[in-house]
Parts: C-alpha cells; structure tokens; sequence
C-alpha cells in the first residue's frame, strides 16, 4: 500500500528545498543524517548518520531518479545493511514534489513500489509523519523539532 503526505509550509519552494538537500537541513530534520549523493541522476544516494553501525551508520540507500531543483526529487530506497542482512532485495520509491500554493508550499510525499512483504512498512508511516514534521517547522522558523534523540 502506497504512503501519500501532503504538508502545506510557509516557506518558499527554494527554502524547502534548502531543508531537503543541504546537509544543514537534512541533519536538522533527518534524525542527525546527512545525505550523500552528487544529485544526478543515476547516481547513488545514502542517508548516514549516528545508528547501529556507529556515526556513519548508513540508514538507506537508492539511486536518483529525478532531481528537478525546487520541484521534485525522486530516489529508489533501501534500508540500510545493518537493518536487514537481504536489504538489496528490499526497494521502495520516494518521490518528493514541492508546489508553489499562493505564499507557500505544497509537499507531497509519495512512498510506493514497496518490495512484498517489506519488514520496514509498519514503522515508516511514523517516521515520515515526524521528518515532514519537522520539514514544516525548520523551513518555517529555522528550528527543528525535537524528538529527544
């Protein structure tokens, strides 16, 4: 079953897109990860950051499949190894688009193409509830929210 978010952000699509793709943003709101990726399409992506394997724990990791600034952002996503010892098996796509709406910004964030029987299902609903969360609140005021850890 596809996971759908729709947040309304009283920021700029540019702004937005700041909290999404600069490591500033992205530690801000991502649980203390950076992301790592040249942003081209085709290439490879990672989210890493304090986890499981230590401060370069990689939570997941794709390649890009869309990458239009200020618009859309699309990646195939893996949970990271030391989640899941058959984690290559196990894909799904994000697929993120900012609209512009009067003075602020639409996201949606489309989660689908989820693997059968993925073990991460249960659990992403609420993370992605808490990021976009936090997303809205960093764009709009600068200030992450904090979820004490």
């Amino acid at each position: 079953m596809d996971l759908r978010f729709d947040y309304y952000i009283d920021a700029t699509p540019e702004q937005v897109w700041h909290v999404l793709t600069t490591d500033e943003g992205v530690k801000s709101t991502f649980f203390g990860c950076t992301i790592r990726s040249t942003f081209q399409v085709g290439d490879e992506m990672a989210y890493v950051g304090p986890g499981k394997d230590g401060d370069d724990t990689v939570h997941v990791y794709g390649k890009i499949l869309q990458f239009e600034p200020h618009h859309i952002f699309s990646f195939t996503e893996h949970p990271g190894p030391a989640y899941y010892e058959n984690h290559a098996e196990l894909q799904t796509r994000v697929t993120i688009t900012l609209e512009p709406i009067g003075g602020c910004t639409k996201l949606t964030l489309i989660h689908d193409h989820w693997t059968e029987g993925h073990p991460s299902y249960a659990n992403t609903s609420n993370n992605w509830s808490m990021m976009l969360s936090s997303i809205k609140t960093y764009a709009e005021t600068g200030k992450a929210l904090d979820f004490g850890y």
